[in-house]
């Protein structure tokens, strides 16, 4: 009998995700019976997610071996994908600190988790975990493929890449096909039809191209339609999930830059310094900014998160729907050869010419039985480098703090921080990161941690 794959779930907490992902590498033949392995700190969500990956399983036919872990170690033994969503600290206390710490500056987020001081900190309090996790793979299961859902998604790619170049690694977001799906709906175009090509960063990649295939089989450039859409204000059409987020800062920078980004609107704000602005409300209310909206989103995922567990608790099946996930791709196209073609996060090694080398770059891999191989993308269009490079820089120093273990790059990341630099003066900056650092210091390395006086050292 063939040796069936071990997919290890570390964070396996997130039950929600966790049926998401492994229901969607169980309705794939060859992974049907694959082993999981579930691993969280906390044990009682981790008893929840053994519940519900044992109804799914029984619900799909499966004959998996279902294991629970609170060590990592013994969870990773003899993993041939691993599979991590965590959030350090969670969304108490560590979220809202990253959100109430910098508005007693009148420094105003919407996600934080990605770029500015709310991802410079969950970047700090992130990585040495997931180091952790690849010095324990490279004792026990050192071909593993390592894929990360964890945000800020390009600081830990990159910083995964930095000391453990070894581990075989993409950092996963569904950003792309979201976007890709959102854009067919505005354009009332079948998903199925349009054909497109994105690159650049996480959270920061653009489609290259976005076209809509003919009855010929020639393809038509859809981005005059989305500008003309806009400017007519026929787009974005309602958002179809979040009424707080509609779609106007992408459509906007569309109109400036000449190609539409792949993460949302609420994101794209932060990332720039052109959007959210002390005393200009008027920008706020015209694009729709949806300010603080990672806490509230919490609290709703929680209570959301609740309410379905307690159903699955409940119920004897539970059926799931393949998702837009590329994991269960992923490991279908290693374990049987089959080709695939994802959008990954990887460190860049050239794909991407006009940014770093060592960069961690988001581009269309193909994934066989060798595993995830990035494809050859080349200069992005000048404007489109010039942005990204202002949150490579950023993503650059916090990843140099930490392999280094040098606090000061961690006031310099939050200097270089387009959103940040346009809000605060250099005192406020420093202040600020000290401030951070002070309410994060059980969270974050001994290296990073600074006392309240030495504020005026």
């Amino acid at each position: 009998m063939a040796r069936q794959p071990k997919i290890t779930f570390i964070g396996a907490g997130s039950t929600v995700f966790m049926k998401n992902i492994i229901g969607d590498a169980l309705q794939r033949p060859a992974l049907k019976d694959a082993s999981i392995a579930l691993m969280d700190i906390n044990p009682e969500r981790l008893a929840e997610s053994e519940i519900v990956a044992g109804k799914l399983a029984r619900t799909l036919g499966s004959k998996s071996e279902i294991t629970t872990h609170t060590n990592q170690r013994a969870a990773l033994e003899g993993a041939d994908f691993v599979v991590v969503a965590f959030q350090i600290g969670g969304y108490e206390p560590a979220t809202v600190t990253d959100f109430e710490v910098p508005k007693k500056y009148g420094l105003r987020q919407t996600i934080a988790d990605t770029l500015g001081v709310g991802g410079i900190m969950r970047g700090l309090r992130t990585v040495p975990h997931l180091w952790s996790i690849c010095e324990d793979m490279m004792q026990v299961c050192p071909e593993a493929i390592l894929l990360q859902y964890v945000n800020p998604m390009a600081i830990n790619t990159w910083a995964i890449a930095e000391k453990y170049p070894k581990i075989r690694q993409v950092g996963l977001c569904h950003s792309v096909q979201g976007t890709a799906g959102e854009l067919a709906r505005d354009l009332d175009i079948p998903y199925e039809e349009i054909r497109y090509r994105s690159a650049g960063i996480n959270h920061m990649a653009f489609f290259l191209k976005f076209e809509h295939r003919q009855k010929d089989g020639s393809y038509r450039d859809l981005y005059p339609d989305l500008v003309r859409g806009y400017r007519e204000g026929r787009f974005p059409k309602p958002s179809s999930w979040n009424p707080r987020c509609p779609n106007k800062v992408r459509y906007e920078m569309l109109t400036r830059l000449g190609y539409f980004v792949t993460e949302s609107s609420e994101h794209f704000a932060e990332y720039t310094p052109y959007f959210i602005k002390e005393g200009r409300e008027d920008l706020i209310e015209k694009f729709g900014i949806p300010l603080d909206e990672y806490p509230v989103r919490c609290v709703e995922q929680i209570a959301r998160w609740k309410d379905q567990a307690e159903e699955y608790r409940k119920a004897d099946e539970i059926k799931v729907e393949q998702s837009k996930e590329y994991a269960s791709s992923i490991m279908n196209s290693v374990w049987t050869g089959e080709p695939s073609v994802i959008y990954g996060n990887v460190r860049n090694n050239g794909c991407i010419t006009s940014l770093p080398e060592n960069c961690a770059a988001e581009v269309p891999c193909l994934v066989d039985a060798s595993g995830i191989q990035p494809t050859y993308i080349g200069d992005l269009p000048p404007q489109l480098t010039a942005l990204i490079r202002t949150n490579i820089n950023v993503q650059e120093l916090t990843v140099a703090a930490l392999v280094n273990e040098n606090r000061e790059h961690l006031y310099h990341a939050a200097m270089m921080d387009p959103h940040t630099a346009a809000e605060l003066d250099l005192d406020q900056i420093w202040s600020l990161v000290d401030d951070l650092l002070i309410a994060h210091h059980d969270w974050i390395p001994e290296w990073a941690r600074v006392a309240r006086q030495a504020r005026s050292a």
